[in-house]
């Protein structure tokens, strides 16, 4: 889903980058509310394993691939303001540092990629775990249900973009046929993987997904043949419950095993978007990458002559990039959120 530069007209690519712009200066004001002593130190993480994650394409169809877009799963994990800045900084690294995405596209990117699924997924998430019951499983099927239908609105959103500023004439009916049904599949990896990893860590610290706060009932006792909720545990919760390191440390190392190994055996398959572009004629107009002769583009490092090593240091050194990056700015915004809390009283303005 990564547009490259030429695929839409310059007043549309500074149009969606003023909304790119926008969206990113809400989520920095939104993200210091959902920024608290547990997802704070995860919030960079997540960008980096989102980005070792994209790194791994799957086939979806005949000579098609398509890879994970992270809004939803951003979004549950930390929050949908801070979801919208960790896919934000995912696509900032990929642009920058190996020419995946183009720049001046950087706004329709941010915009379909970071905005519309967090949004569209989030919402679906919170409407889904409101009626389901309030258990563990609920907040997993959830969050399949969400980022499968996540993919195919940023589809939708490409094919608004295009219809309104693509600098080719293609019949719009045809890349609206071509972009939905082979990102309806997509969809279905997305749906897996969200779900598995939302899964994977309600199992060991439901406390860590954003997602799933609030869902669980309180303690109920029988009192003279009535249940009434149990009066909530006292006293500071266990350090081992509330350290993050495990889980921050296991994670990381997981980003850097798919990134740097796993990633070798990814599809080659030109992903959905492109598939289509290529099919349809839109990719006619495309422009070079305005940092195609990065040491690292294309996913692979320079001068080295080995494939297999060349990716799998490229994705060690985007993984290590973006948590750097995407930590550092959380750490800002969190910063920026407790800074009132630790000034100091009194004294004059």
């Amino acid at each position: 889903m990564h547009v490259p530069d030429g695929f839409i007209d310059l007043p549309v690519s500074a149009a969606t980058g003023a909304v790119a712009a926008g969206a990113v200066a809400v989520s920095l004001r939104g993200a210091r509310r959902e920024l608290d002593e547990r997802t704070a130190p995860l919030a960079g993480l997540v960008a980096a394993f989102i980005f070792a994650v994209q790194m791994l394409n799957f086939p979806v169809a005949a000579g098609t691939s398509g890879h994970l877009l992270g809004g939803a799963l951003a979004a549950i994990l930390v929050g949908p303001y801070t979801g919208v800045l960790c896919i934000s900084v995912v696509l900032l690294m990929q642009g920058i540092l190996f020419a995946d995405g183009g720049l001046t596209a950087l706004g329709v990117n941010i915009t379909d990629m970071a905005v519309v699924t967090t949004v569209v997924a989030y919402a679906l998430f919170r409407a889904l775990v409101k009626v389901l019951p309030r258990t563990r499983r609920s907040v997993t099927v959830s969050s399949f249900v969400a980022a499968l239908v996540s993919v195919p609105a940023a589809a939708l959103a490409f094919t608004f973009f295009y219809w309104i500023g693509g600098t080719t004439d293609i019949p719009i009916g045809k890349v609206l046929t071509g972009m939905a049904g082979v990102h309806v599949l997509i969809g279905i990896g997305e749906a897996a993987i969200t779900a598995l990893t939302v899964g994977a860590v309600i199992a060991v610290r439901p406390d860590l997904v954003y997602g799933a706060r609030g869902l669980s009932a309180p303690l109920k006792l029988r009192v003279g043949g009535e249940l009434v909720d149990a009066a909530p545990a006292s006293g500071p919760e266990p350090v081992a419950a509330r350290s993050t390191r495990k889980v921050w440390a296991t994670g990381l190392v997981t980003a850097l095993v798919l990134a740097g190994f796993v990633s070798f055996y990814a599809s080659a398959s030109p992903d959905g978007l492109e598939k289509v572009a290529a099919d349809q004629g839109i990719d006619r107009k495309t422009e070079p990458h305005h940092t195609a002769d990065s040491p690292l583009a294309d996913y692979g490092v320079k001068d080295v002559g080995d494939a297999r090593i060349s990716g799998g240091l490229a994705g060690v050194i985007g993984v290590g990039a973006t948590v750097v990056v995407g930590s550092g700015v959380f750490w800002v915004v969190r910063r920026r959120r407790t800074a009132p809390d630790t000034a100091p009283a009194g004294g004059n303005a």
